[in-house]
């Protein structure tokens, strides 16, 4: 058992703060005011007791205090002891009744709050301490406020307790059947619950450990890097955007003749421009956009990266410094390139990629429990934001440039994320060599 007291962080009168208990049996934890206050000079940290000697504003004697204080303690071990023999399990609502009947509190303890307000409550406490712990961007926090709206939808009572191997297996096939999610989106949700279970059961929140050894299994398939060849690159870097109301005559991936319009031109020459710039320093989006002309001194940028918060150093190319040029006499509130949210900025780039006849047929696999779906897809409708990045990779990579150095401007820190591109990296040297034999 843990019984521990503490003084709160907050001063009332007389410069006093009050002391509070902290009781945890069986799991279940509870914290309250022991309705005692002592000014944090009189405490002694090292004992949690009052320093001997000493009184409280209220008169109270050192030896007053921790009396009340060590009946408290014998109180709730004797409580703890009747539930190893009884085999009870204790909530935190029992701690409180506990606590209220023993202690004569009851005028100041609120009413009982069910276990699924606990829950959330919890849920909420997660979020804000590792969304601060680890820097999560408002993507992350998204997916975790995705992941509570799955959660409701499916239990909108759900507790620590019900979360058994049956209801997680319970869930799986929600998210899977309900609302049609594959495999691999199926796993990541899973995976954000577990984390945050691992975090409650480490503070005592939560004492069901059915979730350790839940393991669905989910088959997938490996993703498949969509990224520009240097050729596509260039037709891209080069394309000049036809003006609003053109129709452009494309051909789609069965070799079928249609017609586009162009919609807002300016707008798509700005993604061109920042996809392109990603392409070239390997930047994701999210740094792209966050771009200062104060990171960049000469040929070199020096950023901290959003996802990561790591500093990196990346040299300028010619191409990456033209596009800059395009807009060093416009002012974007001290970026370096124009703003463009990122959902617009993947429209954008779709109507860009078609424009500039990218319709080649690329299939895709994946799987939503047992079955196997293949999608095939034109590649313009594959193209985002975070292509550009694929891009540079690939294409330094295929150039010769070695792994380590691609690593340095990318900020990868192993080559586990690596292998991918450095499989197409070799396919692609392969399918060069072969143009000898040709000669």
């Amino acid at each position: 058992m843990a019984v521990r007291f503490y003084l709160d962080s907050r001063e009332g009168k007389n410069n006093e703060r009050p002391i509070r208990i902290s009781v945890c049996i069986t799991g279940s934890r509870f914290m309250t005011s022991t309705g005692i206050s002592i000014s944090e000079s009189k405490w002694d940290v090292d004992s949690r007791r009052a320093r001997k000697g000493v009184r409280n504003a209220a008169g109270l004697t050192w030896a007053v205090i921790n009396s009340v204080l060590d009946k408290m303690v014998n109180h709730f071990s004797a409580l703890e002891n009747d539930c190893f023999v009884s085999k009870r399990v204790m909530t935190v609502g029992d701690l409180r009744r506990e606590f209220t009947e023993s202690f004569g509190r009851k005028q100041s303890v609120r009413p009982n709050k069910s276990e699924t307000q606990v829950f959330w409550e919890r849920w909420a406490e997660f979020v804000e301490e590792m969304s601060v712990a680890n820097s999560w961007t408002k993507a992350t926090c998204q997916k975790f406020a995705a992941l509570k709206k799955h959660i409701l939808d499916w239990d909108s009572r759900v507790t620590f307790e019900a979360l058994t191997e049956r209801a997680l297996q319970g869930f799986v096939a929600y998210l899977r059947d309900d609302l049609q999610m594959r495999n691999s989106t199926i796993g990541n949700q899973v995976g954000f619950l577990k984390w945050f279970l691992r975090w409650a059961t480490a503070k005592g929140y939560n004492r069901n450990l059915a979730f350790q050894a839940f393991s669905p299994k989910l088959k997938t398939a490996a993703n498949q890097v969509v990224f520009l060849e240097w050729q596509e690159l260039m037709k891209v870097y080069d394309y000049v955007v036809p003006a609003n109301g053109a129709r452009v005559e494309l051909t789609d991936m069965e070799g079928n003749r249609y017609v586009k319009t162009v919609h807002d031109s300016a707008a798509i020459a700005k993604a061109r421009d920042i996809f392109c710039f990603c392409c070239f320093t390997s930047l994701r989006y999210s740094d792209a956009a966050n771009l200062k002309r104060a990171n960049i001194k000469g040929d070199v940028m020096t950023i901290t990266t959003v996802k990561t918060a790591d500093t990196i150093t990346i040299e300028l190319n010619k191409y990456a410094k033209s596009i800059l040029e395009r807009y060093a006499d416009r002012d974007f509130g001290g970026r370096a390139l124009p703003p463009m949210t990122n959902q617009r900025m993947n429209i954008y780039l779709k109507d860009l990629c078609e424009l500039c006849g990218f319709n080649q047929p690329i299939t895709r696999t994946f799987y939503r429990g047992s079955e196997r779906i293949d999608e095939t897809l034109p590649k313009f409708e594959l193209i985002g934001t975070h292509t550009g990045r694929r891009t540079f990779i690939c294409n330094a990579l295929s150039l010769g440039i070695p792994a380590e150095v691609v690593m340095k401007w990318t900020g990868h820190s192993d080559y586990k994320s690596m292998k991918p591109y450095i499989d197409i990296a070799n396919s692609t040297k392969a399918k060069a060599m072969e143009l000898f034999n040709r000669l």
